[in-house]
């Protein structure tokens, strides 16, 4: 399982606030008694690993108690022509309001009976119930069943000092002149030559494509730049674009015509194209060379550094900082994986059909912007549901744990880190803070900005207490 930095577990902030639902508010309950006297009777019934059957029986006496407050209520704020607010007589708001009276109390039953339910049972309930009224009326017991899904009951595994295994990595001075080639290909200039082409040129070209002697497009619709090009910039390397294209290249002068063939690969992204040959006519408009600036102190100052030693130390800690998040982003994985080979649990349905549907809806979305057609997408669904679920699963599952042991070590977010977290974001979606923090507030945003601090904070936990064993780079795959 990999999960690229773990911004795979802060999505999934939301399913961990979901997993300790019921552990923020408490409610008084001891032998079945309430704090205001009335006698709940909850039993428990397994529907399955992770869904309950609550079956609840509020007694008489209380929703006797409950029908009089209500009333009263009533009788307090009701205006009824010919009398004041709250000196209409009992019997007459009875009478007017039975049936919302009868609804108050009613919903406010199930309410507080439900909730000591889950207290009494010390469920972690998911979401929310599916209620069925079974008996209600004056002068007999309340009885009801509430269907509910509820968190995986596990013992965590030891998360103390787990074994890591990490390559001994740092920065050298071919890794500082690699990245300075890399700035330098940024600055560069394209310079037209007069002679053929040749490997790792540049060519401006426009070309038509054709398969099987039709328009690329009647074969794969969605593959419009496959099959016409006006000037069209492409580097002469061998594999670029499609096998084989580029390499058919070298030679040419700039005007010249060439005709192309090509065969499309196994892993062509046009999936209809796949195994089938292609022709191309090509017109070589004109041949580049790319020209880099030579490393110089006016090379340094174009990239905001003093001289060429200041940018030569400037790359080398962006380098160290890279590594080190790399290096991290592999500790914090490999510290899951193992949690999650030592322990297995059921996961909620609901829960694994929602991420499911999530990560389908992600790779399908990722294929169409790859060009990839509806019909390459149907074939391969089933591959793509079973991919999907997979992760979906993991993810669910990697979730609950770290969720778990924030609680077991008392982990939580503090107001200012929420606040300081809120701040930061809203600077670089470039918000202003009140305008963001009212979109948090419209969508529950919050809840997923708090468990992300938290879980980045247990991450941070299982980091400090590992093991950490930095082996040789030869050592590493074995």
């Amino acid at each position: 399982m990999a999960l690229d930095g773990w911004t795979e577990v802060g999505r999934l902030a939301a399913l961990l606030l979901s997993a300790r639902l019921g552990n923020g508010q408490r409610w008084a309950f001891l032998n079945g008694e309430t704090e205001k006297g009335s006698f709940v009777n909850a039993t428990m019934e397994n529907l399955g690993p992770c869904k309950k059957l609550l079956r609840v029986e509020i007694d008489v006496q209380a929703v006797a108690a409950e029908f009089s407050k209500t009333t009263a209520e009533f009788q307090r704020r009701a205006k009824l022509p010919g009398f004041r607010p709250g000196k209409a007589p009992k019997d007459m708001i009875v009478k007017t309001f039975s049936k919302d009276i009868a609804d108050d109390v009613k919903r406010k039953l199930i309410s507080d009976g439900y909730k000591k339910a889950v207290e009494q049972h010390k469920l972690r309930v998911l979401g929310y119930p599916d209620i069925e009224e079974i008996q209600f009326g004056q002068g007999q017991p309340l009885q009801f069943a509430a269907t509910v899904e509820v968190a995986p009951d596990f013992e965590v595994p030891e998360y103390k000092g787990i074994p890591i295994r990490l390559e001994s990595r740092t920065v050298t001075p071919e890794d500082v002149e690699r990245a300075l080639t890399v700035l330098r290909e940024q600055r560069a200039e394209f310079k037209d030559v007069s002679r053929p082409v040749q490997a790792n040129d540049f060519v401006v070209m426009n070309y038509i494509g054709t398969c099987e002697g039709k328009p690329i497009t009647e074969t794969a619709p969605t593959a419009r730049g496959l099959t016409e090009q006006k000037n069209f910039w492409m580097r002469v390397e061998h594999g670029s674009f499609i096998p084989g294209f580029t390499d058919q290249l070298i030679g040419a002068q700039a005007g010249e015509k060439r005709t192309v063939s090509v065969e499309f690969p196994p892993d062509f992204v046009a999936r209809e194209l796949v195994g089938k040959k292609g022709t191309y006519e090509v017109e070589v408009v004109q041949v580049k060379e790319r020209v880099l600036p030579e490393l110089s102190e006016e090379f340094a100052k174009a990239y905001g550094a003093e001289n060429l030693e200041k940018l030569r130390a400037g790359v080398h800690t962006d380098l160290q900082n890279e590594l080190k998040r790399k290096q991290n982003d592999i500790i914090r994985n490999q510290l899951v994986e193992s949690l999650m080979r030592r322990v297995d649990f059921e996961l909620p349905d609901s829960l694994v059909a929602d991420e499911t549907k999530s990560a389908v809806y992600d790779i399908v979305r990722e294929q169409h912007q790859r060009g990839v057609s509806r019909e390459s997408i149907d074939e391969k669904k089933e591959a793509i549901y079973s991919y999907a679920s997979g992760n979906a699963r993991d993810r669910i599952k990697a979730a609950f744990l770290l969720g778990r042991i924030a609680e077991k070590e008392n982990i939580s977010a503090s107001q200012d880190e929420l606040t300081q977290r809120v701040l930061y974001l809203a600077q670089q979606y470039q918000v202003k803070p009140d305008k963001f923090i009212k979109q948090l507030e419209e969508r529950n945003g919050f809840a997923q900005i708090q468990e992300q601090i938290i879980t980045g904070k247990v991450l941070d936990f299982l980091q400090l207490h590992a093991k950490i064993e930095e082996i040789p780079a030869s050592m590493a795959t074995t």
